[in-house]
């Protein structure tokens, strides 16, 4: 069987809606990615393939392609599986490369919040089974397990400092493609009493039970991520070195009410199958859409704190829904180049609809 390897993973810094990017449309934001990472391999790229979820519509990756300047012959290929999106166009490359079907692939996603012509989101769910947007369902995922306020802002802070630190160590400047002028995420811009904030903030949803802030949520944001995946043989001849080699996928379903949740059975399923327990993995990234759905997924898979998201993330950075799950693969990418001991990594994130996705990667050094 062919063996799918990453060799190469960019993201754009992340904008605010209505911020930085505020004039560039989905496939400008991703046309940058596309020309750094196809360069010099351009004629062997099989395709490209985008997660989007708020629109405009139409088939974004073979846009971007044209948008970028790649061969005509590169035919494009947009999907959505919400926020798992950019994830799923990762899993999905790495699937094809196994299969056969091609040797080069450039897969990932992007999401502009500011140019959407949307005002509203996409159904998750029909009404006989319930409906809840993103904050309703996080609230549920809190109650359900009996997550508290504190709880959820402890690890907001821990997330922001953690992101902050990050920054000032230049671990995010080699996952950063510079786009236009902007070379830092938007959040980034100025620093904030994020303990004064979490304490300030009050719960978004009326109820002496809700637990779920603005300050211990994701904004709405603007950006895109993607990797170049080969096979693995192909990209040793092409000179590349191989960073990250797929081992296994899966993605689960839980009721729709609590979306943050669904990562948990997809890891459970996905380290079952290969005979790994959490102590076997050295990196987790799990999209931090809120806090609630990380504390959720770390006291039920018995995660150290210590493990996950270890450079921040989307609760002080932002979540480019299509572009998030591809985020996290960017900065697996980064971080287990000066992890010289980690053996794996494993990438998840949870959607609209009761989706859960997890993917492992075992790591490559020489």
């Amino acid at each position: 069987m062919s063996r799918a390897v990453i060799v190469q993973a960019k993201r754009t810094p992340i904008g605010k809606k209505n911020g930085i990017f505020q004039s560039l449309q989905v496939h400008e934001l991703t046309a940058p990615l596309l020309r750094h990472l196809a360069n010099g391999i351009e004629e062997k790229v099989n395709d490209v393939i985008i997660g989007n979820v708020t629109g405009p519509g139409g088939n974004i990756g073979r846009l971007s392609v044209l948008e970028a300047g790649l061969p005509l012959t590169i035919p494009g290929l947009t999907l959505d599986r919400q926020c798992s999106a950019g994830l799923e166009a990762i899993r999905m490359a790495c699937y094809l490369i196994q299969g056969g079907a091609g040797h080069c692939y450039i897969a990932g996603g992007v999401e502009s919040t500011s140019t959407s012509p949307y005002t509203k989101r996409a159904r998750f769910s029909p009404d006989r089974i319930g409906d809840p947007d993103m904050i309703k369902a996080a609230e549920y995922v809190a109650q359900k397990y009996r997550i508290t306020k504190d709880q959820q802002d402890e690890y907001a802070l821990l997330s922001y400092e953690r992101s902050w630190g990050a920054f000032e160590h230049g671990l995010y400047e080699e996952e950063i493609l510079k786009v236009g002028q902007w070379h830092r995420d938007e959040e980034l811009f100025k620093k904030r009493n994020m303990m004064a904030l979490l304490k300030r903030a009050k719960p978004i949803l009326a109820g002496d039970s809700s637990t779920v802030t603005a300050a211990n949520s994701c904004g709405i944001h603007d950006g895109a991520a993607a990797a170049l995946i080969l096979e693995e043989n192909t990209a040793l001849k092409l000179g590349y070195k191989p960073v990250l080699r797929f081992v296994d996928s899966e993605v689960a379903a839980v009721h729709p009410h609590y979306p943050g949740a669904a990562p948990i059975p997809a890891i459970k399923m996905l380290l079952n199958r290969n005979m790994l327990s959490i102590e076997d993995i050295d990196m987790i990234e799990i999209n931090e859409a809120f806090s609630s759905k990380v504390v959720a997924c770390a006291l039920e898979l018995s995660i150290p704190l210590k493990k996950v998201n270890s450079s921040g993330g989307a609760l002080t950075l932002g979540h480019p829904y299509g572009a998030s799950g591809a985020i996290l693969v960017t900065r697996i990418l980064h971080e287990v180049q000066q992890r010289k001991k980690a053996k794996y990594a494993l990438a998840a994130i949870g959607s609209g609809g009761g989706i859960g996705l997890a993917v492992l990667f075992e790591t490559i050094h020489e």
